[in-house]
């Protein structure tokens, strides 16, 4: 990761992903120094990418195949796909 003293706009995407996220963490943990860098560099990842990112995905798994499908999966003998 890059020096805490590089501005957001210069660091690769890679790095302002992985220090946004850190800096959030703190923040939340209550470190008060913490809060103005996350915001700033949060700004800049929705700059750069947009509201399209995952840090808003869902952290539930996949949906189960619905009870027809494993059924159907059963019968045509495709037993692999059914968990």
């Amino acid at each position: 990761m890059a020096p805490m003293m590089t501005e957001p706009a210069q660091l690769s995407d890679e790095d302002l992903l992985e220090r946004a996220h850190q800096l959030r963490l703190l923040a939340l943990r209550g470190h008060v120094d913490a809060r103005g860098p996350a915001h700033s560099h949060e700004r800049e990842v929705r700059r750069r990418f947009g509201s399209a990112t995952t840090l808003r995905a869902a952290l539930e798994p996949a949906p189960r195949p619905r009870r027809f499908q494993r059924l159907w999966s059963l019968f045509s003998g495709r037993r692999d796909s059914v968990n």
